[in-house]
């Protein structure tokens, strides 16, 4: 058998894409079936990759193979703030996360020039907030500007309805909402706004409570004008000032004070009992985590209770999530609107209508299959 040719590349731009990935050089050694010492030679210049390896290298760094052929690496916009406060892991991602990352930046480029090319605004039309401002005040003007008050909140059917109204009247304001797999306890969200359109990204891993909870704080991100990669969750302690705003903002805006008075005084008396919790859980579509932390700071539970409570709760809620996960299984229409939202599927049926992309630029843009492509737009047109 013929020896493969080897290929000259740049040993910076070899780096840059291993680095830029998240894999270890140990890693990437295994992926090719050779050693560690024959990956550093390459990454240095001392020997060349071979075009089968570079095609296993495309495929794990998930990366064009015509990336390898670069002069330079390429400059990319900065990752995210990270406001995680994982212990020893401060800017270092799971590879899911880079690539959910990656794949973000690359479809806020392809929004924009879509937008554009069918004279869309590209502009979030927000009004923005500073650090000093109450997030309970900026909460309340905001249940307002998106027509959200508390008969409409509890007239959703389930979580997911609530979700899918949210996620509408955002991408109303030129913010777009997707929904993507990464490893939850690496990232539950993350918030571009140095771009536009400005973009959320729930983890699609996560309880819809708990995605509600991220969609609502990583807005709070983009009020305030940040790009950061986080964890929301309420909680009795901030983990800063900024996620202590944005963890205010997002329990106010989905369960405001004056609202969590009224309920917890008509159930004063059985406010911790499991019924109690799941039927306000139902009707509000928050986790029992914010109906919790509320208890807390209104007074109505001592933080003793909310900690025997939370541990009562939390094992039921996790064992449930996975036997769902494990017996549902979505189509491939409403996984990729899931995934994209309404406005970014609609903007793609727009460019292909009008021809400014090719039928192949739509499938790749939506990453499905042509057997699917009329389901989904149908969906997206409705």
């Amino acid at each position: 058998m013929a020896k493969s040719f080897t290929i000259d590349v740049v040993p910076e731009v070899l780096r840059w894409l291993r680095t830029s990935a998240g894999w270890e050089v140990g890693e990437v050694a295994k992926k090719l079936g050779t050693t560690v010492e024959v990956v550093k030679d390459m990454e240095s210049g001392k020997r060349n990759p071979t075009m089968r390896q570079l095609y296993i290298l495309s495929e794990t760094y998930k990366r064009p193979i015509a990336s390898f052929f670069l002069s330079k690496p390429k400059q990319e916009r900065p990752m995210p703030k990270d406001y995680r406060f994982l212990p020893n892991k401060t800017n270092i991602f799971d590879r899911k996360t880079i690539l959910a990352i990656r794949r973000t930046r690359g479809l806020q480029s392809v929004s924009k020039e879509l937008s554009l090319n069918i004279n869309y605004a590209t502009e979030t039309e927000i009004k923005k907030a500073k650090l000093t401002d109450n997030p309970e005040f900026i909460a309340s003007e905001y249940r307002k500007i998106l027509n959200f008050d508390i008969e409409e909140q509890r007239k959703f059917g389930d979580a997911y309805k609530m979700m899918g109204y949210l996620r509408d009247v955002l991408e109303d304001h030129n913010i777009l909402v997707f929904q993507l797999s990464m490893p939850i306890e690496d990232a539950r969200g993350f918030a571009l706004a140095d771009g536009t359109p400005n973009i959320i990204v729930i983890n699609s891993k996560d309880s819809i409570e708990a995605r509600l909870f991220t969609l609502m704080h990583e807005f709070g991100h983009i009020i305030l004008g940040e790009t950061v990669i986080d964890l929301p969750e309420e909680s009795l302690q901030a983990r800063s000032n900024i996620e202590g705003w944005c963890d205010s903002f997002s329990s106010a805006f989905l369960l405001p004070k004056e609202i969590s008075i009224d309920i917890f005084n008509k159930h004063v008396h059985n406010l911790t009992e499991t019924d109690t919790l799941n039927a306000l859980s139902k009707r509000y579509k928050v986790s029992k985590a914010v109906l919790l932390v509320k208890m807390v700071n209104l007074n109505y539970i001592s933080r003793q209770e909310f900690e025997s409570v939370l541990a009562r709760y939390t094992p039921k809620e996790i064992k449930v999530e996975k036997k769902e996960k494990k017996f549902k299984k979505i189509a491939t229409d409403r996984k990729c609107l899931s995934e994209m939202g309404n406005k970014f599927v609609s903007l793609v049926a727009n460019n292909f209508d009008k021809e400014f992309i090719t039928y192949n630029d739509a499938l790749s843009f939506l990453s499905i299959k042509s057997k699917n492509f009329d389901k989904v737009l149908a969906r997206a047109r409705k």
